[in-house]
Order: structure tokens, then C-alpha cells, then sequence
């Protein structure tokens, strides 16, 4: 499993702006998608590719945000709802609904993995892969 070897603390990391948050958590999700299925099967990594970009698209993390937002504390909605609400613009192939919710899940797990929570993030991507089967 990933980790953080230096996490800072919450309020640290809720400092960062939600779009530092999000470019670093885009990293992370992507991270842990990757992590999850060269674990669960053995393939070309084409074939790796072709899977992962269905859940980090920003219609996949779109799709993950419905499956993990009743589950959020206070303080990660608070975190979800800065990065979704910051501005960033949608290239023209993308839904601007979709993108703004993938950029609140991007701040999300940006801000996670700051904090040290690895098993959070870990656990909120098992979640993703068990409701959205591909």
C-alpha cells in the first residue's frame, strides 16, 4: 500500500489551495487505481491502461465521488467542496459538472495523503472498484 513517510498535520494541510490539493491528489488516486489492479490481475499494460482510464476520467472519479460522498466526514466534505468549487476549468471534451466533482475528489485525496491517512485512501478505492464493475 502507498504512504505518506511525512505527513503534515490537518490544518497544514488545509492551507494548500484546493487546485495544489487537487494536482497532487491526481497523482495519489491515479496511484492507488494502479496499485489496485496490478494486484488483482496480471495483464499487458495496455490492457492495465484501458481499465484505469475508466476511473480516472473525470467521468470515473465523477461515478466514485456518488460512492464515497455520504461516507466523508465534516472536515473531508469541507476539503471535497473547496476543490470542487475552485475555479478550474474543463477542456471542451469534458462535462464541467464532472470535472468539478473530479477536481473535489482529486483535493480530497490530495489533502489525505498530506495528512498521512494512506488507509483511507486505500479503503475509499477498494469501495470504488466493488460499486463500479467494469
Amino acid at each position: 500500500m502507498i504512504e505518506n513517510k511525512s505527513p503534515v498535520s490537518p490544518l497544514e494541510a488545509a492551507q494548500y489551495s484546493p487546485l495544489t490539493l487537487a494536482y497532487l491528489g491526481d497523482c495519489v488516486y491515479e496511484m492507488f487505481v494502479r496499485e489496485i489492479l496490478v494486484l488483482r490481475a496480471n495483464m499487458s499494460n495496455g490492457k492495465l491502461h484501458g481499465i484505469a482510464k475508466n476511473y480516472v476520467s473525470a467521468a470515473g472519479q465523477s461515478r466514485a465521488v456518488e460512492i464515497l460522498r455520504p461516507l466523508l466526514t465534516p472536515e473531508e466534505e469541507a476539503v471535497f467542496r473547496r476543490g470542487r468549487n475552485s475555479g478550474a476549468v474543463p477542456n471542451k471534451n469534458n462535462d464541467a459538472g464532472q470535472y468539478h466533482a473530479a477536481t473535489g475528489l482529486e483535493a480530497l485525496f490530495g489533502y489525505l495523503y498530506l495528512t498521512g491517512d494512506c488507509r483511507r485512501l486505500h479503503d475509499f478505492v477498494t469501495l470504488v472498484f466493488e460499486e463500479i464493475s467494469l
